[in-house]
């Protein structure tokens, strides 16, 4: 395991959003509002929950924990607050809005000088209780390869039945 080097964070949440759009630019709708079945997100989807999460996850919370107030408790995350974004939108109107958060919020973390003390300071997750804030950072990036691995595996499950017997040497596929 590596720790929370906040040179690093900075470096892999500055190339998200160039390798979203990588993989969902120009393609077609079909694409783009394809999902793995009930109750699961396209492509479409996560480019809204990722604007979701860039407006009221990451900075909002890293603003509590080093805030001097007592109340280090976190805003309760809306999984489903990013429908309302995704709503009658454009693949590019999301990816450019995506784009401008995520550097404005780079900008932010890279203004906060986070020291190896700030990353050790907590705040209370409301599921989880004390959480530091090197977690919360090693959790932005851990999400964003999360979504960008359900993008890929979205797009792949596409073609399950089209690979034929390929299938077999396919993780993706196979749901490992």
């Amino acid at each position: 395991m590596i720790p929370v080097d906040i040179t690093s964070v900075i470096t892999i949440l500055t190339r998200t959003p160039a390798t979203i759009r990588e993989l969902v630019a120009n393609l077609e709708d079909n694409w783009l509002h394809a999902n793995e079945g009930p109750d699961t997100w396209s492509p479409h989807e996560v480019v809204a929950h990722l604007i979701f999460c860039e407006q009221t996850d990451w900075i909002p919370r890293m603003r509590i924990i080093l805030d001097d107030a007592s109340d280090k408790k976190f805003i309760p995350f809306d999984r489903a607050g990013h429908f309302a974004i995704a709503a009658g939108r454009s693949i590019d109107s999301l990816l450019h809005q995506f784009e401008q958060l995520r550097l404005e919020n780079i900008l932010i973390l890279v203004a906060a000088d986070l020291t190896e003390e700030d990353l050790r300071k907590e705040g209370i997750h409301p599921a989880f209780g004390p959480v530091t804030l090197g977690q919360l950072l090693a959790s932005w990036v851990a999400h964003d390869m999360t979504h960008i691995s359900q993008i890929a595996r979205i797009i792949a499950k596409q073609y399950e039945v089209e690979v034929g017997p390929w299938k077999a040497y396919m993780r993706i596929l196979n749901n490992e």
